[in-house]
């Protein structure tokens, strides 16, 4: 009996795993610490406890549906690309019915919990860049135009905003700067990736950039962004926002992204896209640290 236990357990918490990595936790963290940064960012004081609490599990569970959703959909192209193929759906390891089920479970769950607990113009707002995600980006943008990740990526930089709005109840200049800056970082973030992995994305039939205009056309748009990028990080500080720390962290952090853009644009070949790919992590999350330590310096200076 003991045995059959032990074996009974450990079934379980292998089931909660794939359910785990349905989520795709990592880009969920990713996502849930703009939001906790916007929250934080719309009052000089704490966040109430409750407001930060289900505010950020509402986020959080919003965030998880469009990635399981984004597995359902995407069960058959991430079938023939390297980098998705051991993916739960492809794998056979959870059932569609069962993933569904949980992806539309965990969304509506997300919108009644900030619908009840936070208040209703987070909740849709929410409501819709889950949509944004999970259909129009996931269904049509990212089958039909090379220009995707470009207007699908406003669905991904919605957190800020909902963490701000769950606090204030308002939509502000603020957090909609905070929203263009993860708008403008997404193409040059995702099409680093994308020049790598192109010849999956060929495979699948996806019109990423690098398939449909080349790798040299990419390699100068994601150049392109970043010099964008750094001018549209600067506009906080130009409207008062934030303050010289800020100016000089972020000039340091964007003249970082705009090197590596440099060097992978200047290259012959695409062995500089993974180290871009991967600063584009590091700066989005180094920023919005940044902003957080900005914000607390000038509170007590």
């Amino acid at each position: 009996m003991a045995i059959a236990d032990v074996a009974l357990s450990k079934s379980r918490v292998d089931s909660w795993r794939r359910y785990y990595e349905l989520s795709k936790p990592r880009v969920v963290a990713l996502i849930l610490f703009t939001a906790l940064v916007g929250m934080l960012l719309s009052v000089p004081g704490m966040v109430p406890w409750q407001t930060l609490v289900f505010g950020l599990l509402g986020i959080g569970l919003a965030s998880a549906s469009g990635a399981a959703l984004n597995h359902v959909i995407d069960r058959r192209i991430d079938a023939v690309m390297d980098r998705t193929r051991n993916r739960p759906l492809p794998t056979g390891r959870v059932e569609l019915r069962r993933a569904l089920v949980f992806a539309i479970g965990i969304g509506v769950l997300a919108v009644t919990v900030l619908v009840v607990a936070v208040n209703v113009l987070t909740a849709v707002l929410t409501a819709f860049a889950l949509i944004g995600y999970a259909v129009i980006y996931t269904v049509f943008l990212k089958r039909s135009t090379p220009q995707n990740i470009v207007w699908g990526g406003l669905a991904g930089a919605a957190p800020p905003l909902l963490g701000w709005t769950a606090v204030t109840g308002e939509i502000q200049v603020e957090p909609l700067l905070l929203v263009l800056l993860v708008f403008v970082w997404t193409p040059p973030h995702f099409w680093a990736l994308a020049i790598k992995r192109r010849e999956e994305y060929a495979r699948a039939g996806i019109p990423m950039l690098p398939v449909t205009h080349g790798v040299a056309f990419t390699k100068l748009q994601v150049l392109l962004y970043t010099l964008m990028l750094l001018t549209v990080s600067l506009v906080p500080f130009i409207i008062h926002m934030t303050g010289v720390l800020y100016l000089v962290g972020a000039l340091a952090l964007g003249l970082g992204f705009v090197f590596h853009a440099y060097r992978l644009w200047r290259s012959s070949d695409d062995r500089y896209a993974m180290p871009t790919f991967g600063y584009s992590i590091f700066y989005l999350t180094a920023m919005f640290a940044l902003l957080l330590v900005d914000h607390y310096a000038r509170m007590m200076w």
